[in-house]
């Protein structure tokens, strides 16, 4: 009898999971069909059957979920964190139909290639970019901007739910628990800035001299830190240090919270450095340019002006973590590589289409060494209050909300550490063991910069690795294990 109501649990669970699912694909099939006017615009008939795949599977998988029998109430936190784990992962799958389609590729290299699109990371497994059509290249750097896009929102979604927040933007939508509709509500405001961010940056890049296609698929993959090339040879290929100079600040209006944009219009008044992470952006922007310079300058002997371009650049891409590069951290000396790994581990800020850690958690894990060691030399009895951005939080809200930071940074670590092993045991490569963690931090942080390690010719089992830490990776890893553990364990 025990065995049976688990059983049943499990099934209503899921079958409220699912039901999210369904909703979620309903809702973005119609953004899906984007690519067809492209794929007639440049007359590329053979890519509107595969193109026209997409938006279908999307919206009969998700109507058919929807008919699922589930309570159509508010449902648990858990079970909205088991679908976003679903969502991203049903994207991929499906999205993966033209390059399979197209390209005849095998459904590994397809599924990569499309996981890497909608977690924002700019690893790819094709070969012969400047001879694809440019509808499947479009849908390349689509899927990051609305995967950047979804990101943004789903985020705001879930920081609302936590006691840190005080914002008056979107309060009072935080006692919804169904993600669709909070995601709708808290991001509707966000969606225009991130829109009208996206032809800004193709304007600054039309002024490097850079053809309109071009630039737009630029936009597209640097304001969602994507960073999606439509050329092979990456950044490098147009030869032109201005289009460099102009794509660091489109990474780092990428990487800045999408909230601070909409507060300042509503506001009328610049306010982006009154948040510490945002202060936090740009000390590390600075001072990591400057140690990078300083390594290629010294330690790699480029001359003083190449040193200046790769640095700033390099380390813009790094921390933003869109994955733009004008040099190969291969090339580089070690110490260089493992600080630009730091960079990309550390990631861009929280609220904005930027992975890895996020800055917030550094803010919030420096706040909180600081108050730990003032409790500890104070007596028990006097209350230290916890200071984040100026305000004092409640020991109740301040510890569960550092546990819960504290215990993303050491899941990513663990994650780091088991895949690298996992790749390291099935493949001997010339590549050092630096490089190595460097591609799977990448991995893990939606960044995509390279040594090179990731490639068509990597063994299958690496393939899947860096497939499961892609997807892991742009969840922040807590969805997936609630998932894991909702399907081990099920509910009552």
């Amino acid at each position: 009898m025990p065995t049976i109501l688990v059983r049943m649990g499990r099934i209503r669970y899921f079958s409220t999971v699912l039901g999210e699912l369904g909703e979620m694909l309903v809702f973005i099939s119609p953004l899906t069909l984007l690519p067809l006017p492209v794929a007639l615009i440049f007359r590329e008939w053979e890519m509107l059957v595969p193109l026209a795949l997409v938006p279908a599977a999307f919206f009969c998988s998700g109507f058919l979920l929807n008919y699922l029998p589930r309570k159509k109430e508010d449902v648990r936190f858990s079970a909205a964190l088991c679908s976003v784990a679903l969502v991203w992962l049903a994207f991929a799958l499906i999205s993966c139909i033209p390059f399979m389609l197209v390209l005849d590729i095998s459904f590994t290299d397809a599924l990569f290639e499309s996981m890497a699109g909608w977690t924002g990371t700019a690893f790819s497994l094709l070969r012969g970019l400047d001879s694809l059509p440019e509808s499947l290249l479009f849908w390349r750097t689509y899927m990051q901007w609305v995967g950047g896009l979804a990101v943004i929102s789903l985020s705001l979604t879930l920081a609302f739910r936590s006691g840190l927040d005080t914002s008056p933007l979107f309060r009072a939508e935080r006692r919804a628990e169904r993600i669709l509709p909070s995601v709708i509500a808290n991001g509707k405001e966000i969606w225009a800035v991130y829109i009208l961010l996206t032809v800004v940056s193709a304007g600054l890049i039309m002024v490097a001299r850079v053809p309109l296609w071009d630039a737009l698929n630029l936009a597209l993959s640097g304001i969602s830190t994507g960073g999606f090339i439509p050329r092979a040879g990456g950044i490098l290929s147009y030869q032109n240090p201005f289009l460099e100079a102009v794509l660091i600040p489109v990474m780092i209006f990428g990487s800045t919270p999408f909230t601070l944009y909409y507060m300042t219009y509503r506001s009328r008044k610049v306010s982006f450095f009154s948040e510490e992470q945002v202060r936090l952006l740009f000390i590390f922007l600075i001072f990591g340019a400057l140690i990078v310079i300083a390594d290629l300058f010294f330690l790699a002997g480029l001359p003083i002006g190449e040193s200046f371009r790769q640095g700033i650049f390099m380390t813009t891409s790094a921390i933003s973590t869109t994955g733009f590069q004008n040099g190969n951290p291969h090339l580089y000396p070690a110490v260089t590589a493992v600080f630009l790994m730091m960079l990309i581990f550390i990631g861009g800020s929280s609220g904005s289409a930027a992975g890895g850690i996020r800055l917030s958690r550094i803010a919030l894990g420096y706040r909180g060494i600081i108050w730990w060691f003032r409790r500890a030399f104070v007596r028990s009895r006097v209350l230290v209050p916890f200071k984040y951005e100026g305000r004092n939080i409640p020991v109740e809200v301040a510890e569960p909300e550092l546990s819960k930071s504290m215990l993303v940074i050491i899941l990513s670590v663990i994650t780091v550490f088991i895949a690298t092993m996992v790749v390291l045991q099935v493949h001997i490569t010339s590549f050092g063991l630096t490089d190595i963690v460097f591609e799977v931090v990448s991995a893990l942080s939606s960044s995509g910069m390279s040594t090179g390690y990731v490639n068509p010719s990597m063994p299958l089992l690496s393939k899947w690795v860096f497939i499961v830490v892609m997807w892991v990776g742009r969840l922040e890893i807590m969805p997936v294990i609630v998932l894991f553990m909702g399907l081990v364990r099920g509910r009552d």
